[in-house]
């Protein structure tokens, strides 16, 4: 079995690991480039979502470098993302690819719904070693998210922007490199510290919140680099939504750490009291949260027609 994923920002890294750790072999899809968005766009209906023609890029280059299995998350709800993987499966089956399609629904707060996904990929393995592993990756994402945070702040209060993203890209990976909690600690601690260390200038930093849809936010490839680009420009941010906090709510149902979900929703609730899919409540809670928290501003990005989004605008409009 030769298994390969969808890119999404960093998320590729504890992929890796965890398909590593339950000793499957891992086909990553090359990095996104313009002929992955080329690939995505020929095959893919006009008016998809783009995350979703990535997303067959993706798939289309993992299965071209040997892969014969895909690895893709579910959904629910309003969101097209509940359906991607189902069309994603009939556009590559009908280019012809055979392979198999696993898709990692939410275990619905069930540690042996998970399990059973697992044990899906023809892994044999104990229940706790899948506990063992989950608690490995779940600890490198976290790392990935506080290393990102510190490169966030420390970007936009330096001159050397260049070293401050070099040190984030070798801190990110080395973390892919860590095989125990030691290692994971160590790459983390020293990779904030090298962030702290680079000198500050005394220009004036603006603080901007990011809100809108995951994975816009979250692949650089797909919002043009906006924190680099922003950070260049002495400009600190803040996203609405981290690796982690999308494992943990989207996958997880909240069981892996407290969500702040009660939180964003309160906030949001004068404004958009139902859910209307996707993170739209969560980008209008998030909007009004940094508002009070005395952000110099907010930007909102999200795909083309996503219809979650569009509420969320017309919301904050």
């Amino acid at each position: 079995m030769q298994i390969t994923f969808p890119h999404m920002g960093n998320v590729h890294i504890p992929i890796k690991s965890l398909l590593h750790r339950l000793q499957l072999d891992v086909v990553p899809p090359p990095p996104i480039t313009q002929n992955t968005l080329a690939l995505g766009i020929k095959n893919s209906p006009e008016f998809a979502c783009l995350p979703m023609k990535i997303n067959v890029g993706n798939f289309i280059e993992g299965l071209e470098k040997g892969a014969d299995t895909i690895i893709m998350a579910g959904g629910w709800g309003p969101c097209r993302f509940g359906y991607y993987a189902q069309v994603e499966r009939d556009i590559l089956q009908d280019l012809g690819y055979r392979f198999n399609m696993i898709i990692l629904e939410a275990p619905d707060s069930n540690v042996g719904e998970l399990f059973n996904q697992v044990k899906a990929l023809g892994v044999n393995v104990t229940f706790w070693e899948v506990l063992k592993t989950v608690k490995f990756i779940w600890n490198q994402i976290n790392a990935i998210d506080r290393m990102e945070k510190a490169y966030e702040y420390h970007m936009a209060h330096t001159d050397e922007k260049e070293k401050a993203t070099n040190i984030l890209a070798m801190g990110l990976e080395n973390i892919g490199g860590s095989i125990c909690q030691r290692d994971v600690n160590k790459v983390c601690h020293e990779t904030i510290a090298g962030l702290k260390n680079l000198p500050r200038h005394n220009k004036p930093v603006l603080k901007i919140g990011l809100v809108g849809e995951v994975y816009t936010i979250l692949e650089p490839a797909c919002n043009f680099d906006i924190i680099r680009f922003l950070g260049n420009m002495n400009v600190e941010i803040k996203r609405s939504i981290y690796l982690s906090d999308w494992v943990n709510d989207h996958l997880f149902k909240g069981w892996l750490k407290k969500s702040n979900r009660g939180h964003i929703y309160q906030q949001a609730s004068p404004y958009l009291n139902y859910w209307v899919g996707g993170h739209g409540r969560e980008t209008v809670g998030c909007t009004v949260d940094f508002a009070r928290g005395n952000f110099d501003g907010v930007i909102q990005i999200g795909p083309l027609t996503c219809m979650p989004e569009i509420v969320a605008q017309s919301v904050l409009q």
